[in-house]
């Protein structure tokens, strides 16, 4: 299983790699998106530092899903993914590995880049720490719940509206919670309590989530 997983995770890399322009699309529209804030709002540093966190989770929350709706659809098209549902290997091991990697090349530079923006919205370094943390905890999960809604969707017509559709309820939390923490830390409070609570998301959605994908993936190419 840990072979069939890491030979797929480095697949769906390597396979990233070579559509760049794609891969990048997402963090593109997390530095766009994020960055026209502050020219709209105005220069006002309490402001800033107030709808900070919740525009990054934002952002980052649509950046992801902006990628999410393909994450099976070239697979689908050429057949590979019903060979690989057919060919005896776990289908739960092919979700788990499809969803990792997603979050490899479009979570992991939104952890990356969170302190610039926290820069750019005057958030402190206690406050620019807790973003980092948070996105951390929570971009996993949105990469898990996206994975499902694209095995859902997958094959139908206007797929990456359905996925949103489908996906955005089930993230709220992880929202709330992730700009909730940053909050609690900029009035001066303890963060523990959001942080406990996305990591419980996390571990249930990582139960859970490659189970459903890995069922709704059967169902697509019956």
């Amino acid at each position: 299983m840990r072979d069939l997983f890491f030979a797929l995770y480095l697949r769906d890399l390597k396979l990233a790699m070579r559509r760049r322009i794609e891969a990048l699309l997402p963090i593109a529209f997390f530095v766009v998106a994020a960055s026209l804030f502050p020219l709209g709002v105005g220069p006002e540093p309490q402001m800033l530092r107030q709808i900070g966190p919740g525009i990054v989770w934002v952002c980052a929350l649509l950046a992801a899903m902006l990628s999410v709706s393909q994450l099976y659809a070239g697979d689908h098209a050429d057949g590979s993914l019903e060979q690989m549902l057919l060919s005896g290997h776990s289908a739960v091991v092919v979700a788990a590995a499809r969803s990792a990697a997603h979050w490899t090349v479009t979570g992991l530079p939104l952890v990356a880049a969170a302190p610039l923006f926290g820069l750019m919205f005057d958030l402190h370094r206690d406050a620019i720490a807790t973003l980092v943390v948070s996105l951390l905890l929570g971009t996993p999960t949105l990469s898990l719940l996206g994975a499902v809604g694209a095995a859902l969707t997958l094959g139908l017509r206007s797929a990456g509206v359905l996925v949103i559709l489908l996906v955005l309820p089930l993230a709220v939390p992880a929202l709330i919670f992730g700009s909730g923490a940053v909050a609690a830390v900029d009035a001066g409070q303890s963060a523990g309590g959001h942080f406990s609570i996305l990591g419980a998301l996390l571990i249930v959605t990582a139960l859970t989530a490659p189970v459903a994908t890995a069922a709704a993936l059967r169902i697509s190419v019956e």
